[in-house]
């Protein structure tokens, strides 16, 4: 960290071109660590801009600095001219470039100087020429503040800064709940709030804004849409595309879904699965030592977290469901074991 964030520091000390990207569906963590740098950036004198690969949930919109994020999907002409002329790009919680999707081209063929911040397994070694990558990190946003303390930089710090790190480690913990939360991260967060981030305000604006709509849907999915397994402590929930135009779907209304059903007494392993933008999507979410990213990694081309992972299938709803379901079975034994 020492060694990399001094490297860092001296790369920073003149006016750059910038550009920060984070992952396809960007969630809190995302958003949150992207524009918590690109505040501390400009205040250094740099001029930064944040593109991400396509757009997120709305519940998020309201971050300092959200209108300056663009979105590769749409605007492509112009992030590819703006990456073209970057002296340095922050890659930040992903560690490896298939998780940019298209933008993925335009990064790699870039001649910038790149800097990794991540917090996911197993990343990519080659990915840049700066890594900072601790998997046992609650979030990136924390991290990103572990590297602003180790420049020396916290006078930077302000309530944008503070705003968006705080939702950034919110968001990835939880609302502080999992294991990856540690007495460092109370510490920064004590930090972020005495640098202006309104605790209060935030978890309002990220847990309790939703549209009728959201939690109609939210509703019919506990209603009509759980299925348990208790023999096999798990749970599935499901929802196609018709289902989702039924209820006026827009990007981030099933965001924490998934966690209801783990919250039901004995389910050690919940599945959330929906037919968004074409394609079949799976979050996989355990308690205790159950890893479902090796899960998500060996069936659904996916990956993540011990016990927060995602990934897709090429499969109908129902085929999903039904492959789903023969897992729960193969991992019976683990899944009755798991504490």
């Amino acid at each position: 960290m020492t060694k990399n964030a001094q490297e860092l520091k001296a790369l920073l000390s003149s006016p750059k071109k910038i550009v920060i990207t984070t992952h396809k569906g960007p969630d809190g963590d995302a958003i949150g660590s992207s524009l918590g740098l690109l505040h501390l950036l400009k205040q250094l004198g740099h001029e930064v801009r944040i593109i991400t690969p396509n757009g997120y949930a709305k519940f998020l919109h309201w971050l300092p600095g959200n209108n300056d994020v663009i979105t590769y999907d749409e605007n492509e002409v112009e992030s590819n001219k703006i990456t073209s002329e970057a002296e340095l790009i922050f890659l930040l919680d992903f560690s490896h470039l298939s998780r940019i999707a298209t933008y993925a081209d335009a990064i790699e063929n870039s001649n910038a100087t790149k800097v990794m911040i991540d917090h996911h397994q197993d990343p990519d070694s080659e990915i840049a020429d700066i890594i900072f990558s601790d998997t046992g990190a609650c979030s990136t946003a924390q991290m990103v503040f572990e590297v602003i303390d180790a420049m020396d930089m916290t006078t930077y710090l302000n309530k944008a800064i503070a705003e968006c790190l705080y939702v950034g480690i919110m968001t990835d913990t939880g609302s502080f709940k999992y294991a990856s939360t540690t007495a460092k991260t109370h510490n920064v967060i004590a930090q972020l709030i005495n640098a202006g981030a309104d605790n209060a305000k935030i978890h309002d604006l990220i847990y309790d804004n939703s549209s009728a709509t959201r939690i109609k849907l939210l509703g019919y999915c506990l209603n009509e849409k759980l299925r348990l397994y208790p023999e096999n402590n798990a749970a599935i929930i499901s929802l196609n595309d018709e289902e989702l135009k039924r209820f006026e779907f827009k990007k981030g209304d099933t965001e924490g879904f998934v966690n209801y059903a783990l919250a039901i007494e004995g389910i050690k392993f919940a599945i959330f699965i929906a037919e968004k933008d074409g394609m079949v999507k799976l979050s996989l979410r355990s308690k205790g030592n159950f890893k479902v990213n090796g899960i998500a990694n060996k069936y659904f081309s996916g990956g993540g977290h011990m016990n927060a992972s995602g990934g897709m299938s090429e499969l109908t709803v129902n085929e999903t469901i039904t492959k789903v379901e023969k897992i729960i079975n193969k991992y019976k034994t683990e899944l009755n074991k798991a504490n």
